[in-house]
């Protein structure tokens, strides 16, 4: 302690990989996917800062055309984020952190402080789902990521909306709207 590691996992999203699959239904019905799902506990579930369920890959989608935005522009703009928060928290004095992952509750609460819209936003979405104090912190470091992404200055209500998208999973996501 502490540890510093960077947890890269995937899981299907049922016993059987294919809930949500185009075309067939599981015989445990959503029952499958939400004992799977039951596995991973809360308090781990809850370190975990980006969770994306990626949709079942089409023919089509792997012969359409690539569109998507090339590694080498993705590279250059996270390198330039890091270079924004590296620069930032030497101006506050907030070193050893050079991320925004790595700083304290009170230096994120600080820098990634958002409008007034965005703040009920956070609000709202901390009453209604239930937010820990990790998961707050962790998503105004997720929004202030995003926001350094785009360099910038503020972290508005899209930053926001983006960081608590990625704490919830789509059954989450239908029964916040």
């Amino acid at each position: 302690y502490p540890a510093r590691i960077q947890l890269v996992a995937a899981m299907n999203p049922c016993r059987c990989g294919m809930a949500g699959e185009p075309g067939y239904r599981c015989l445990r019905g959503d029952r499958c996917r939400t004992d799977y799902q039951a596995r991973i506990s809360g308090p781990l579930l809850d370190r975990i800062d980006l969770r994306i369920e990626v949709p079942p890959v089409s023919a089509s989608d792997l012969i359409r055309p690539d569109r998507a935005e090339k590694s080498a522009a993705v590279a250059l703009r996270v390198a330039r984020a890091r270079t924004i928060q590296r620069e930032r928290f030497e101006r506050l004095g907030a070193t050893p952190a050079t991320t925004n992952a790595h700083c304290s509750p009170s230096v994120i609460e600080e820098i990634a402080m958002p409008d007034a819209s965005g703040l009920s936003l956070l609000r709202d979405a901390s009453e209604k789902l239930g937010f820990s104090a990790r998961a707050y912190h962790r998503v105004l470091k997720v929004a202030r990521t995003l926001a350094d992404l785009e360099a910038s200055e503020t972290v508005g209500r899209i930053h926001l909306a983006e960081a608590i998208s990625y704490r919830m999973s789509s059954e989450r996501m239908a029964q916040a709207a």
